[in-house]
């Protein structure tokens, strides 16, 4: 690491136009390129993806997804002479723009039921040529203009739909701005050096703007979800501008001990930056454990963040440096540069609240960790009621037309029109025809089912289809348990006695088979990224006690931030107020991803921590002094950075996007609690109560393990020699 920043500090100029050259070379690529992103939720071999593939062979143009143009009239009737001449030429206009395949109205023979009992609402389905990842932001909007278009005189005209989503506006780059604004505020207050402050954001952008143009060519040749670019910014910016603090707050600790700014930089990324590679490895390992799932919708999302993770750690060990070098002395302020002519160096030792708090808990270790543990367990009781799920347009922020789509056609129609499922078969014969029709009657009459559409054949009679409407929300448990009844009971009854073969499918389904994929995978999952992250402590520290902990401490953050996830999106506290919608289910693939961000992040904590209080203890073989001087040299510039990481968080609930608003919030919730609760509190508390066992590791396994270090090169060479004497007494007369 030392030969790496010294290469950069050399060479800074030509370290600096390589890194404008990655970015602007990306850059270029991912605007000629464009973008392909895939939302595609089908889980090899489920029954819902065996009905999709059946329908788009058997009815060619039927494959594509549906939108819904809904109508409604507070006074008179959908079904007035007028309401019906605008309407159908507005719906004939849509059915010819590109992209479009067809229009289903209601004004015809078998269009009755497309109006509502009260003849106040109405709806038609528009059918596009291909997947909504296949229709253009333009053609989206040319869509929804001209449905729009019949609205006047008393009528409403609202549009539903994956398609129509596209032409909903997020934040733009709000939140990014938002976050790094208060981002810089934070530097500024804690380094009072404005060249500084500004360090750490540009490498970010820099690291992270290079990641998503990467990100954009990524979905070019494998699935990346369209959310993945934005998640890979909150997570970039977040741990990007944290690393970059750890690193030059290290930097001007060398300066302000008099080292000339060559050696600050080489010897802060020979010691800091040893920990930047290792956190970074860690929140790599944890979000590529989701590859062990074998699910293409989340590899791309796994490989796009940890991208932006491994540059945003290459950033920070090689532009970083070559930065400093440029700025000089300047990385300390003015006072501070006055201080150091007029008085000469002097050792940086801890002052003010961190050293009092940190003989605080030193001093009452069982009273704070009971109460660090009650917080945690409170928090995190919501989880025990976590309902994984749809969670679709009815969700959405009030004023959007797709929520007021949604809104109309539950109110008109009952609930489950918003989410009807699918029923696909494919048949061999005249009996096989009889028990599909018979299958139908069956339907109508199946508890759970508010209606079941006429049975639609294809040209050559192998495959048929029909529509099940739920008398219940496509989101609701009700229809998740009719769903598994008609796979379980009605289905395999119709079938008994013939070779007719039928399968559920539809939006609902599909989500469904999606979390049962993920759930059944799960247990997995966390066992493979607990055990991993175990084992990379277990390497840097020698010791048992210390990943142990880290392991129970980052289960309690996930466990709290999923409690603090559900009181807000599913149980729907203050959810409306801060524009996210009302309360509804978890997304299925949400617990995967935030359990890969969230154990990495919580790992760079750990880090960060013990690695000082290891460095301590390897000096001094002193337990309490190892803890109290880890915490109390650590926990500002720890509590710093998680004030910045909350603040980039939850400045993407700005963007209005409510999957990335879970992960905000989420995120944002376990980093407060991580960095104010856990390690300010329990662990360095359970620390002091276990002694010289924290550190405890038996012999034969200690001559197994490769050795890997993250703490300074020398302090493997001095063992457990004794600290100055001088420097031992000034400490411990600041702590008392």
């Amino acid at each position: 690491m030392a030969a790496i920043a010294r290469w950069c500090v050399t060479h800074r100029l030509v370290v600096v136009l390589l890194w404008l050259l990655a970015l602007g070379g990306t850059a270029a690529g991912a605007v000629a390129a464009g973008s392909a992103y895939s939302n595609d939720y089908d889980a090899h071999g489920t029954e819902s993806g065996r009905a999709t593939a059946l329908l788009q062979e058997g009815f060619h143009g039927l494959g594509g997804d549906t939108d819904t143009i809904v109508w409604h009239t507070a006074d008179g009737s959908v079904r007035s002479p007028a309401t019906e001449r605008d309407v159908t030429a507005m719906l004939d206009e849509v059915a010819a723009l590109d992209g479009v395949a067809a229009v289903t109205g209601p004004y015809g023979d078998r269009g009755a039921a497309q109006i509502s009992a009260d003849d106040r609402t109405a709806y038609a389905v528009v059918t596009f040529d291909g997947q909504a990842d296949d229709v253009s932001a333009g053609q989206a909007r040319a869509v929804v203009d001209t449905a729009k278009s019949a609205e006047g005189d008393g009528l409403q005209v609202e549009m539903g739909g994956t398609v129509t989503a596209l032409t909903e506006a997020s934040g733009g780059h709000v939140a990014e701005i938002v976050g790094v604004a208060v981002a810089a505020v934070v530097l500024f207050l804690a380094f009072g050096s404005l060249a500084a402050s500004l360090l750490p954001i540009v490498t970010a952008l820099v690291s992270v703007g290079t990641a998503y143009a990467g990100i954009v060519l990524l979905g070019h040749v494998m699935t990346v979800a369209d959310f993945a670019p934005m998640l890979g910014m909150l997570v970039g910016l977040g741990v990007g501008i944290d690393y970059a603090l750890f690193i030059v707050t290290r930097h001007r600790s060398g300066l302000r001990r008099g080292l000339a700014v060559a050696d600050a930089a080489r010897e802060a990324v020979a010691t800091t930056g040893r920990a930047v590679v290792f956190a970074g490895a860690t929140v790599c390992i944890a979000l590529l454990g989701m590859l062990i799932l074998r699910l293409d919708f989340l590899n791309g999302v796994a490989i796009a963040a940890s991208l932006t993770v491994t540059l945003t750690v290459a950033a920070s060990v090689t532009l970083l440096p070559a930065l400093l070098s440029f700025i000089g002395p300047r990385a300390l302020s003015r006072r501070e540069r006055r201080r150091l002519a007029e008085h000469g160096p002097r050792p940086d030792l801890p002052t003010g609240f961190a050293a009092r708090w940190s003989a605080f808990v030193e001093r009452r270790p069982k009273l704070l960790g009971a109460f660090a543990a009650v917080v945690m367990l409170v928090l995190a009781l919501p989880t025990l009621s976590l309902h994984l799920g749809t969670s679709d347009q009815g969700n959405g922020p009030a004023s959007s037309t797709t929520r007021q789509a949604y809104d109309l056609l539950a109110d008109g129609f009952g609930p489950g029109v918003n989410g009807p499922l699918t029923v696909v078969a494919t048949l061999d014969g005249a009996d096989d025809k009889i028990a599909m029709d018979g299958l139908a009657q069956t339907l109508r009459s199946t508890d759970g089912v508010a209606s079941a559409g006429p049975v639609a054949y294809n040209g050559s009679g192998d495959t048929a289809v029909l529509t099940v409407v739920p008398d219940s929300s496509p989101q609701s448990r009700e229809t998740s348990a009719l769903v598994d009844r008609l796979r379980e009971d009605v289905l395999p009854a119709a079938e008994q006695g013939t070779s007719l073969q039928a399968y559920v499918g539809g939006i609902t389904a599909s989500y469904d088979d999606f979390a049962g994929v993920i759930v059944a995978k799960l247990p997995l999952f966390v066992g493979v990224v607990i055990a991993l992250g175990c084992l990379l402590l277990l390497l840097a520290f020698r010791s048992v006690g210390i990943p142990l902990k880290a392991a129970v401490m980052n289960v309690a953050a996930v466990a709290a931030a999923f409690g603090v996830v559900v009181a807000i999106f599913q149980w729907g506290w203050l959810s409306e107020p801060l524009g996210l919608g009302r309360g509804g289910p978890i997304e299925p693939f949400l617990p995967v991803i935030m359990v890969s961000v969230l154990f990495g992040l919580s790992m760079d904590y750990q880090v960060f921590l013990v690695s000082r209080m290891y460095e301590e203890w390897l000096e001094t073989g002193d337990n309490r002094r190892a803890v109290r001087v880890g915490l109390a040299e650590t926990s500002r510039v720890i509590n710093s950075a998680a004030v910045i990481m909350i603040s980039v968080f939850l400045a993407f609930v700005l963007t209005g996007d409510r999957v990335i608003a879970m992960f905000g919030i989420g995120l944002a919730a376990a980093v407060a609690l991580d960095a104010f609760v856990l390690r300010t509190l329990l662990v360095p508390a359970l620390m002091h109560l276990l002694g010289g066992a924290n550190w405890w590791l038996p012999r034969w396994l200690d001559r197994l393990l490769p050795r890997i270090s993250i703490e300074k090169p020398e302090c493997r060479d001095t063992g457990r020699a004794g600290i100055p004497p001088q420097r031992a007494r000034d400490e411990d007369e600041l702590v008392a």
